[in-house]
């Protein structure tokens, strides 16, 4: 047991530190660009994406926390964290290419192969762990609403 916590402790730290990261590019163009921005009557208010975000990264980290723990010699923790790791990499690509770039366009394609990522991730976690895959099912929910968002963004502006 103390061995899966540290796993998982492991596992949030790098998803929270990804996400920090992350925020630097947001941070740069939240202020300014986005408000300028035409968004649908759905989009958020600003003040929500902070806390709905950090929940989202400690409840992937518990995930991918959950399948590391079963040993990374198994063929299917390895496949499900490989993927785990590259969908992560686009998250934060993403946050990079819509506000750091100030690109729409390239971040809707950015998020559709995040989506696509995200149900290949939550497929493997399921191999591994059924929990470990619900718990990535708030987190697809999520990102395709965001998906939508980013969509309706680009096509207003």
């Amino acid at each position: 047991m103390k061995k899966k916590l540290g796993y998982i402790a492991l596992a949030v730290s790098v998803c929270l530190v990804i996400g920090f990261l992350s925020s630097f590019a947001t941070q740069s163009s939240v202020n300014d660009w986005y408000l300028g921005l035409n968004k649908p009557s759905f989009n958020p208010p600003n003040w929500i994406f902070a806390p709905v975000w950090t929940l989202l990264y400690v409840m992937m980290g518990i995930a991918a926390g959950i399948v590391w723990a079963k040993g990374f010699y198994h063929i299917w923790v390895k496949t499900a964290l490989y993927h785990f790791g590259f969908q992560l990499l686009l998250n934060a690509a993403w946050s990079i290419v819509f506000f750091g770039f100030r690109q729409p366009f390239w971040a809707l394609i950015i998020i559709l192969a995040l989506v696509i990522m995200l149900l290949q991730t939550i497929k493997w976690f399921r191999v591994v762990s059924s929990l470990a895959a619900l718990l990535m099912v708030p987190y697809l929910l999520w990102v395709c609403f965001a998906t939508v968002l980013n969509y309706k963004i680009w096509e207003l502006n």
